[in-house]
């Protein structure tokens, strides 16, 4: 079952970037006052617990779908307001773009595709 291997190994790779980026805004707090660097470590650890639990699906990926499909629901629903933080003014960097793509492009593609594995 190829296309199983296939998906396993891309949710793999894509769940690296929450995972990583997660732990290092864990680890690095911005400067700021202490409300900021409090905030940013929760949501840190939010993205980081993201990354994990896409990670968690993977042994049984066929069997995973409620799980996946929710995880997928948070991250669209953080890449909508990313979108409306765009439309309002914020800065489109490079960063905030190559999220936006995994948030609103590759989550919910995987996510499809796992519902396509499964049938």
């Amino acid at each position: 079952m190829w296309e199983r291997r296939a998906l396993q190994v891309s949710i793999a790779i894509a769940a690296l970037l929450p995972v990583v980026a997660g732990s290092w805004g864990i680890t690095h707090a911005p400067s700021g006052d202490g409300w900021v660097q409090n905030h940013h470590r929760y949501l840190s650890g939010l993205l980081l617990a993201i990354g994990l639990g896409y990670w968690s699906a993977m042994p049984r990926i066929e069997a995973k779908a409620p799980r996946l499909r929710l995880l997928t629901a948070v991250v669209v629903a953080g890449g909508l307001a990313r979108l409306l933080g765009l439309a309002l003014g914020d800065a489109p960097t490079p960063a905030a773009m190559v999220a936006l793509a995994m948030e609103l492009g590759v989550a919910p593609l995987l996510c499809l595709w796992q519902s396509c594995v499964i049938a």
